[in-house]
């Protein structure tokens, strides 16, 4: 196993780079998977990281080792002040994996889709993948103005949900969903149908936008079906993960229902 102290060896240069900058991921079609958790899922669904990555620290820990033994060879010690340089959280595990960015699916949808416009916080993004994950839906497609959907903290917050997704960034929506066989729905305060209304035991294409200024005109106008959630209180509205969690969940209870 390689060893690396020094800042200025090149392997830990560029590995800063993935961990730093969306360009150097694009660009090398590579990032950073953070945590045993993320790593032994990566492992689960067949996705084997190029090099795992270890601080000192975690040598030794009993989980870390077993995932080491099943990665194989390729594998790089740190010091612990570099590794923390590159985990994008306070409290680091020790283990971090590289892996490649896969290539975006070329087929037609025709299933159900999450449409994300310009959705940028990175929480949300990965939240909303994981409420995807959890629910079935297997496409998602991300406007230009989206936060990357492959960068360390957005692979974090969706817990292992992007190694079952097909996921499509800078995606032209309109293009895509042309010819789309099911319904187009978004969540809008000011559509007269409730979500509770429509059926959606077919497939349905998910329209949700950015966190301040909602869905763009352009996508907005691809809806064939405008909803709203219904809200009793007196919030005005909600998060874009939470209200997208709302309606996936909705769509599983009408199609689970007897």
């Amino acid at each position: 196993m390689k060893h690396v102290q020094s800042r200025d060896n090149a392997q830990f240069k560029q590995l800063r780079k993935l961990a730093t900058s969306s360009r150097a991921r694009r660009e090398a079609a590579e990032t950073l998977i953070d945590g045993l958790h993320l790593f032994r899922s990566a492992l689960d669904a067949g996705v084997r990281p190029k090099l795992a990555i270890v601080a000192e620290r975690a040598l030794d820990h009993a989980e870390v080792k077993a995932a080491l033994a099943e990665q194989g060879e390729a594998m790089l010690l740190l010091a612990d002040a570099l590794f923390d340089e590159l985990s994008p959280t306070d409290t680091p595990t020790g283990l971090l994996g590289l892996i490649d960015i896969p290539a975006e699916p070329g087929e037609p949808i025709t299933g159900d889709c999450l449409v994300l416009d310009a959705v940028q916080d990175s929480g949300n993004l990965g939240t909303l993948l994981r409420a995807a994950w959890a629910t079935g839906v297997r496409d998602v497609l991300l406007t230009t103005g989206c936060a990357q959907a492959w960068s360390p903290k957005v692979l974090r917050a969706g817990q292992g949900a992007h190694f079952s997704l097909r996921i499509r960034e800078h995606c032209d929506v309109a293009a895509a969903l042309a010819g789309y066989p099911g319904r187009i729905v978004a969540t809008r305060l000011d559509a007269r149908s409730s979500l509770y209304a429509l059926d959606l035991r077919g497939p349905v294409a998910w329209l949700f936008g950015n966190e301040g200024a909602g869905l763009s005109p352009a996508v907005s106008a691809l809806a064939t079906d405008p909803a709203i959630i219904p809200m009793p209180g007196a919030a005005e509205s909600l998060n874009v993960a939470m209200a997208a969690t709302v309606c996936l969940f909705e769509q599983v209870r009408q199609r689970t229902r007897d």
